[in-house]
């Protein structure tokens, strides 16, 4: 990542976070890095954290957006019945995220710790619980291919 001062990790990729499926394990894995990003740059300097957060938020907010819709999409697509929960659960993150921002820009201190642990708070139990039940859910109607791994078609949705 382009934004990273340096590489402690406050937080690691643990198979026990794994939903199962690659790129949202892969998108997963990238959350973590932006978070652990955020822990870096929090130094307690309100000139570096103030310049540092406004050059990496709108890429934040970007990637965010980018895995809450894969996330919808493979949902949407699965037929998973906790999608309008899990929706409502991205959009409200979504918008503490903008809250944020909108703050910092208005002039409000922003303390990056802060901010940090709570998007690390929130992206482990999010994980933890509502990302959880539709890696069980895809588990369940998935098809095992020849390789052992899962694949879920179309056959394996309800109509």
């Amino acid at each position: 990542m382009v934004f990273k001062k340096e590489t402690d990790n406050h937080v690691t990729w643990s198979n026990t976070y794994s939903v199962g499926i690659k790129v949202i394990d892969n998108q997963h894995k990238g959350l973590l890095d932006l978070v652990n990003d955020l822990f870096n740059h929090a130094t307690g300097n309100e000139i570096e954290e103030r310049a540092y957060f406004t050059e990496v938020i709108q890429h934040v907010v970007q990637y965010v957006k980018e895995h809450f819709s894969t996330e919808e999409k493979i949902m949407i697509a699965a037929q998973f019945p906790g999608y309008a929960e899990h929706k409502k659960a991205h959009d409200a993150f979504v918008l503490e995220v903008i809250k944020s921002a909108k703050e910092f820009e208005a002039g409000k201190r922003l303390v990056l710790a802060k901010l940090a642990h709570f998007l690390k708070d929130w992206i482990l139990a999010h994980i933890g619980v509502m990302d959880t039940q539709y890696a069980e859910y895809f588990r369940k109607i998935a098809t095992r291919k020849a390789d052992g791994t899962l694949s879920v078609t179309k056959a394996d949705i309800k109509q």
